[in-house]
């Protein structure tokens, strides 16, 4: 077990008895909340040591001398340098140690914790740049939740016992190399598992989320300039981090994460998460918006600052068949204007994967998961898939496992897109029956995703897993793209022999009468009630 998992377990077991009967989903904001307060305030002091702005005088620790130093008149010539360079700034009172120790010292009262909240907020504002990535990132963490506690002392010991569990762990490995972010993410992963249906809503699976990344990323090693993703549906921002990873280490720097989430709470959960993967503030721009009623990005200048409107690699795993306001207005709206007809009002589908097809850059990849009624149903799915078909963006159609969500148990797809391609077929890939399963989901191994990948790269068929449609197979299809019309995973029975079937039944029959033979003849030999026995002997003799 890593130092990662070992930490999470011990975390998550320690969680769910703070927690009560607080649901999963609820108590969530708060030990998470507090880890990524810890973790500023732990970046913070770094900040202040390696760049030595305090004078700390001989035995005194950074804290103190932050306390010392940035009081009084002097504290907001402090918090403005800090959030120059950090994008925030903490308080000295606010700080992770100096909370730490008031709860130690048994000085700590209620109103501390909504102070340090508080405050930061109020810092928030320094900084014109950053405010966007700062601003408001504390506000789901509602510290007079009567599911706390009854009283204002029992949410104050309950706030108390969370900080202390934070505090207990040491998040770096052996090597020194911070973990604290994969905890984080580990324990995102121990909530969606907890929260049923509403779990889709902020986190896709790990395995689903490297075949997406690396979908995308193929390329990327020859690029000599910084690359650019986006997530539309950005959930905790698991995926934007995912498709990171696929990025040699040294080169990671150069990323440029973009996303956009309806969710105010999942919106505050990607922004925390992506920082404590190491993402400053300023290669991220994150939005909380309705991805559809409002198209983002739009290139547009704000603040000074210029948003790109189109993406190396765009990726997306959009709430499946969701009702939106299809109005006729939307038409007109550059990203659904050129395919016939609007996604219909109640399955907006086809409106996600048109938004992310919109602000694909021309050599760019898009990886979207969807539900299986895309690739068959007719009305206007049907005009905007032939329309997409016609154009040549349609580039592979991936079909997964049943159950790999924690919020559906339904197979779905993955389907790849591309503005410009060099060929106009289609790879179908059925990957469907290529599963570990676990207790209680079905699950990718690392096998499973590099057979997928494998395939995607070489594109050729494969015998009951993969085929390369071309067009016209596709159009004697009537533009229908259900896998299995185009790979073939029937398997067929064996031959019966049935002269060696009727010999088998003959001999069982012989020993079926052998056995009643024998059987008769205990009857004989037993003594008993014989009007019974001679019951026996006349079922075994009629028969």
């Amino acid at each position: 077990m890593t130092k990662t998992q070992d930490i999470g377990n011990k975390l998550w077991s320690m969680a769910n008895e703070l927690r009560g009967k607080m649901d999963a989903s609820d108590y969530r904001d708060y030990i998470l909340g507090f880890m990524f307060y810890r973790y500023l305030s732990d970046h913070q002091e770094t900040y202040l040591r390696e760049n030595e702005v305090l004078d700390v005088e001989i035995g005194e620790n950074i804290n103190d001398a932050y306390r010392r130093e940035a009081s009084g008149e002097d504290l907001a010539d402090y918090t403005q340098e800090i959030s120059s360079s950090l994008g925030y700034a903490i308080n000295p009172e606010d700080t992770w140690a100096s909370i730490m120790a008031k709860i130690h010292d048994s000085k700590i009262k209620p109103s501390d914790f909504q102070d340090m909240f508080d405050h930061f907020e109020a810092n928030a504002q320094l900084n014109n740049y950053a405010e966007n990535d700062f601003k408001g990132i504390f506000s789901d963490i509602n510290l007079s939740n009567s599911r706390l506690g009854a009283s204002t002392n029992a949410r104050t010991k309950a706030l108390i016992e969370t900080a202390k569990l934070v505090d207990d762990f040491d998040y770096h490995n052996d090597d020194g190399n911070d973990v604290l972010g994969d905890v984080y993410e580990y324990l995102i992963k121990q909530f969606a598992s907890s929260s049923g249906k509403n779990a889709g809503e902020f986190y896709t699976p790990h395995e689903v989320s490297q075949v997406l990344a690396k979908l995308v990323s193929l390329g990327f090693e020859t690029k000599d300039d910084s690359v650019s993703v986006y997530d539309p549906t950005m959930g905790s921002g698991s995926l934007l981090l995912t498709v990171g990873n696929e990025i040699p280490e040294g080169r990671r720097t150069t990323i440029r994460y973009y996303g956009q989430e309806l969710n105010t709470t999942t919106y505050n959960l990607a922004r925390m998460n992506l920082m404590m993967h190491g993402v400053s503030y300023d290669n991220m721009t994150l939005r909380n918006a309705d991805t559809l009623e409002m198209d983002w990005p739009d290139g547009l200048s704000k603040d000074g600052v210029d948003h790109p409107r189109s993406f190396d690699a765009v990726v997306a795993n959009p709430p499946y068949s969701l009702r939106w306001d299809n109005n006729e207005s939307k038409l007109k709206d550059a990203r659904f204007k050129d395919y016939g007809k609007l996604a219909p009002k109640t399955k907006a589908d086809y409106a996600f994967l048109l938004h992310s097809l919109y602000h694909l850059q021309e050599d760019g990849t898009a990886a979207i998961v969807l539900p299986h009624g895309v690739l068959f149903r007719g009305a206007a799915e049907g005009v905007i898939r032939k329309a997409l078909i016609n154009k040549n963006q349609i580039d592979a159609v991936i079909g997964l496992p049943a159950n790999l969500f924690y919020s559906t148990g339904i197979p779905t797809l993955i389907m790849v897109l591309k503005k410009r391609r060099d060929n106009n077929n289609i790879l179908f890939i059925d990957a469907s029956k290529d599963f570990q399963k676990d207790k209680n989901q079905n699950r990718l191994l690392p096998e499973h995703i590099e057979k997928i990948i494998n395939t995607y790269k070489e594109r050729k068929d494969v015998e009951k897993y993969a085929h390369v449609a071309t067009l016209e197979e596709i159009e004697e299809n009537e533009y229908n793209l259900n896998i299995p019309r185009y790979v073939d995973t029937f398997e067929e029975e064996e031959p019966v022999d049935v002269i060696a079937l009727s010999k088998e039944m003959k001999e069982i029959d012989a020993k079926i009468k052998q056995s009643e033979s024998e059987l008769l003849d205990m009857l004989d030999d037993l003594v008993g009630d014989e009007t019974e026995l001679n019951a026996i002997k006349e079922i075994f003799i009629n028969e």
